[in-house]
């Protein structure tokens, strides 16, 4: 068996990769315990060091970075760059902050006489399952403060970007980390989940679909193993009739087509109150019409395909359904024929439940319009989803809507507005089916690290 990546835009094979033997893992894991121990001695300043020359390197060859990304699962070049980018963002805020996030905090007891105090020590080798669409950034997220908190990295990429996983293990090893921390795994399903059961492996993270969430914290449950779970989201944009419309469409527009549509907490639903559906529906088909589908390396595209051309066939069949059970189609909604996993933006309207456009996440291109009656609609169509990653409120009234984007709506990330995006420094995460714990800020990197009382009489 190997790991294969497919060009999407052209459908040709680029490069296989053998998977890796149950022997081989074996060893990667126990040098990678190895190297932890050794790891979790050195202080903040040496990891730091370390990270910020993993930012340096990220800058160096981004554009080598970001030609692979493109290449191996259709992101539009530029975007490329921006991700590149923010990976060494990522780096370079942990390699600032993590010493104070994770230092000592003093707690007063009525034994004046005590020292006691909780302090933050690693774990561990953590196993980390990632996804095709953010083949840099979804591990970045994860592996810098991992690594600054003094625990062990092992990556299970997606099996569609084997040298983006290869390259972000190149990169740690060339700014200078222990050969064995970091390792990219390149291993079948159920290599994986011989990795989690590994009793050296002591927690799991995971972004990806529900299914797979479910699998992965049932089997790490069964092991006693923490995991955080970053899955699906149905986000919804709230525009309500006092929104400023021009900005409202440019930036639903703009979250929607972000990637190719291929982001969990791209804007989605687009829940608009009836006395601005008319107009909100025809300016988002025209924008929409604007964009340009095509070759992801040409600088002028903004619509690379789709990661596969299996995701492609998926999306088209919700599209399908969902006009088959009776929304409107007002763009797109055709592959178009040739080589390559494209497809069109797209619009639906008269959007109800029970079809694929309510009821699922669709990854792609494509914009789900839902007429409401007023906010109160709004705030419960917003929430009557499995789904709560993020959420968005557009509104004329800065008070109203942080209200609704604080109080109301069920998402981990609610933005006034303004387009739903992650930050190193704040936390990053659902509730519901979009999974549970934190990455990013201080709240992720303590997600991994034993929070220990220590008690000194």
């Amino acid at each position: 068996m190997s790991w294969t990546a497919i060009n999407p835009a052209t459908g040709d094979t680029l490069w296989e990769h053998p998977e890796m033997d149950e022997a081989e893992v074996k060893t990667i894991l126990g040098d990678a315990h190895e190297a932890q121990r050794a790891w979790r001695t050195t202080d903040f300043a040496h990891r730091a060091e370390r990270m910020r020359q993993a930012a340096a390197i990220l800058r160096e060859r981004a554009e080598e970075f970001a030609v692979l990304m493109t290449r191996e699962m259709g992101k539009p070049i530029g975007e490329a760059r921006g991700e590149v980018e923010k990976c060494a963002w990522v780096c370079e805020y942990y390699a600032e902050h993590a010493e104070g996030q994770l230092a000592p905090e003093p707690v007063a007891t009525p034994d004046a006489e005590a020292t006691t105090y909780v302090a933050y020590r690693p774990i561990g080798v953590v196993l980390a399952i990632m996804p095709w669409n953010f083949p840099f950034w979804q591990v970045f997220r994860f592996a810098a403060p991992t690594l600054m908190a003094g625990n062990a990295g092992i990556l299970k990429h997606a099996p569609n970007v084997p040298r983006c996983a290869l390259a972000i293990e190149e990169v740690f090893h060339q700014a200078g980390f222990p050969a064995a921390l970091f390792r990219s795994v390149l291993v079948d399903l159920d290599q994986t989940s011989a990795i989690i059961e590994h009793p050296l492996v002591r927690a799991v993270t995971l972004t990806g679909s529900v299914r797979a969430g479910r699998a992965v914290a049932s089997q790490a449950g069964a092991q006693i193993k923490k995991t955080v779970l970053e899955l699906g989201g149905s986000d919804a944009y709230l525009i309500l009739e006092d929104a400023d419309l021009d900005r409202a469409v440019a930036t639903c527009v703009k979250s929607r087509m972000l990637n190719g549509g291929q982001s969990c907490i791209a804007a989605k639903r687009f829940l608009v109150v009836e006395p601005l559906v008319d107009e909100f529906r025809d300016r988002m088909v025209e924008q929409m019409r604007q964009v340009v589908m095509g070759d992801p390396m040409d600088e002028r595209t903004t619509l690379g395909p789709q990661a596969r051309m299996d995701l492609r066939d998926e999306l088209h069949e919700q599209v399908r359904k969902s006009v088959e059970a009776g929304a409107t189609l007002l763009l797109g909604g055709e592959p178009p024929e040739g080589p390559g996993a494209f497809y069109p933006a797209t619009v639906l309207a008269d959007v109800r439940p029970g079809m694929p456009a309510w009821d699922e996440e669709l990854f792609g291109p494509v914009a789900s319009i839902i007429g409401v009656a007023d906010e109160a609609e709004a705030i419960r169509v917003a929430n009557d989803s499995v789904f709560g990653l993020g959420a968005a409120v557009f509104t004329g009234d800065r008070e109203r809507g942080e209200r609704i984007a604080r109080d109301e709506l069920d998402a981990g990330a609610c933005f006034v507005n303004g387009m739903v995006r992650s930050d190193p420094r704040l936390p990053f995460g659902g509730v519901k089916e979009s999974g549970y714990g934190r990455e990013l800020s201080a709240h992720g990197i303590r997600e991994f690290v034993n929070i220990k009382t220590v008690w000194v009489e």
